[in-house]
């Protein structure tokens, strides 16, 4: 698993409007090759009415899976840029559509790069990008008069707060890098003179808005 990468929120779209041409881009987080697919396949039959519906994706965490599609549209004008996009954003499990209505104006083979580009790069603003990061998950158990002093200091802390739950006890689920496992389990310990539980769970990945 990674440490760290970029992808998109889970879907979104984003319209453009170029020399009367409708240009749709929709944009899904997709894990695999078969999610991608099946995406693709879904804005298809929503726009099945629509000149073109060209494609691509970039799966796998070292982006070994890559597919560019123009669907009509001539050879490198539409799916691969759309492509280079993802590729120069490095936005990893990501898949694209973007659906034309053609608006009666030809745009040339400049014209449709930068087209298509650009609605790729519009859906992605709209969508939003995050950054995932693998953290441990760290819960730690206490009772209710330790809740404030550990709340505050935690939420003060470099380590962040994934739930609290109000149980007979307290517990509040910490995210933690796991290099930082030791240092967290010492800095509890010390902060409640030993009166805590410290579970370490398991690995997920927390998530956080990048900038575009």
């Amino acid at each position: 698993m990674l440490e760290c990468y970029t992808t998109v929120k889970k879907e979104g779209h984003h319209e453009i409007n170029i020399q009367k041409s409708r240009f749709i881009g929709y944009i899904k987080r997709c894990e695999t090759e078969e999610e991608a697919q099946a995406f693709i396949q879904s804005i298809k039959k929503k726009h099945s009415d629509a000149t073109h519906n060209c494609s691509a994706y970039m799966i796998g965490e070292h982006d070994l899976i890559q597919k560019a599609n123009d669907d009509g549209e001539p050879s490198g004008t539409a799916g691969v840029p759309m492509l280079d996009v993802l590729k120069k954003m490095e936005l990893k499990d990501t898949a694209v559509v973007v659906t034309r209505y053609f608006g009666g104006t030809k745009l040339g083979a400049g014209g449709l790069i930068r087209a298509y580009s650009s609605a790729v790069s519009e859906a992605i603003k709209a969508t939003g990008v995050v950054k995932r990061e693998l953290m441990q998950e760290v819960k730690v158990t206490a009772e209710y008069t330790l809740l404030g002093k550990l709340e505050n200091e935690i939420r003060n802390s470099v380590h962040p707060i994934k739930k609290v739950n109000y149980l007979e006890n307290v517990e509040i689920d910490v995210y933690v890098k796991k290099n930082d496992i030791d240092e967290f389990k010492k800095w509890i310990v010390n902060l409640t003179s030993d009166k805590a539980v410290i579970t370490v769970g398991s690995f997920s990945y927390m998530e956080t808005n990048a900038d575009v």
